[in-house]
């Protein structure tokens, strides 16, 4: 079986793959200070508790925290007794060209949900990831991946809003009940709420404009489904889309040994 792993700049999402489906995911804070032996006895507990017997054969990585995989590697020698596939290393493979400028290294995440995106629905994609920083993928008609957008997440929004302004409050992000507030809490939500609407709106607009043809967009990350309620700016959401695209990025280079 396949344990994947994926590392955020806030969560890593653990999940094990049977070859057909999922058996569980699980999710844990970002720590690179955490060693291999707590990952292990946090991983078997659960494992434990939910009665899931998995004899874990193979481990691939994706990691925006470079610092984590060092650990990660261990864990995989160390308890499941094989070599970790780790995504942008030389030897993992991708079953999708890159394209962008010379010397550019894309992060792991954004080739990941490429590879997820173009297995499910082709080419001429955009990818719109809710995460720490909320991501704009472009996805080729053969699926490769040709660059995209980066802007603040909504969380980090929110978060530097609180900070950079004493008399503001910290808020949860929540679709307010008209534009329009009437105190501090309801005017940040519509701010950031509808904000993001716009810029989610916008950039995808102006992807399909300067592509000049119709493009899917495709949605992931937690926050996703709740923007959606504001206004139809998805065709499709999927939670899953960075650990399918794990599995299939393992099976490719499975398959060339």
């Amino acid at each position: 079986m396949l344990l994947a792993i994926d590392v955020g700049n806030t969560n890593t999402v653990f999940s094990i793959w049977d070859g057909s489906h999922f058996l569980a995911t699980w999710r844990a804070s970002t720590e690179h200070q955490r060693t291999a032996d707590q990952y292990y006895v946090w991983l078997s507990t659960l494992m434990e508790i939910q009665k899931i017997d998995a004899d874990i054969t193979e481990v691939i990585v994706s990691a925006t925290v470079p610092r984590v995989v060092f650990n990660l590697r261990v864990l995989a020698d160390r308890y499941f007794n094989t070599r970790p596939l780790v995504v942008g290393k030389p030897d993992c493979a991708l079953p999708v060209d890159v394209r962008v400028d010379a010397g550019t290294n894309v992060g792991p995440d954004r080739l990941v949900n490429t590879v997820a995106g173009y297995d499910r629905h082709g080419g001429d994609l955009i990818i719109v990831d809710f995460g720490t920083a909320t991501t704009f993928d472009v996805v080729d008609v053969d699926g490769a991946y040709v660059g995209g957008v980066i802007a603040p997440g909504v969380n980090l929004s929110l978060q530097a809003l609180h900070e950079a302004a004493a008399a503001l409050p910290h808020v949860d992000v929540t679709m307010p009940a008209t534009v329009v507030g009437t105190n501090t809490v309801a005017c940040m939500q519509s701010g950031v709420f509808w904000g993001y609407v716009g810029l989610v709106r916008e950039i995808c607009t102006r992807i399909r404009a300067e592509r000049d043809r119709p493009m899917k967009i495709v949605a992931t990350g937690g926050l996703a489904p709740l923007f959606e309620q504001g206004a139809s700016l998805f065709d499709v959401y999927q939670d899953d889309l960075t650990m399918h695209g794990l599995t299939v990025i393992n099976a490719f280079n499975r398959g060339r040994k």
